[in-house]
């Protein structure tokens, strides 16, 4: 699986990190990033809550 934040879409709420600092960080503006290219299998699940948790929708994941 791997885990997309569309730049244009992101607002900064930070859902995505509060659920997995894992696989999402946030720049010092407050906005989510990706740090991994490939989202380990035991972070699937978090990243689907983020994903479905996203207030902009901005968080994709294939």
């Amino acid at each position: 699986m791997r885990a997309h934040v569309d730049d244009d879409r992101c607002k900064g709420h930070g859902v995505c990190w509060s659920l997995c600092q894992e696989v999402f960080d946030l720049t010092d503006d407050g906005y989510a990033v990706v740090l991994v290219a490939e989202v380990p299998e035991e972070f699937e699940e978090a990243v689907a809550t983020a994903v479905s948790g996203c207030p902009e929708q901005a968080i994709t994941a294939h």
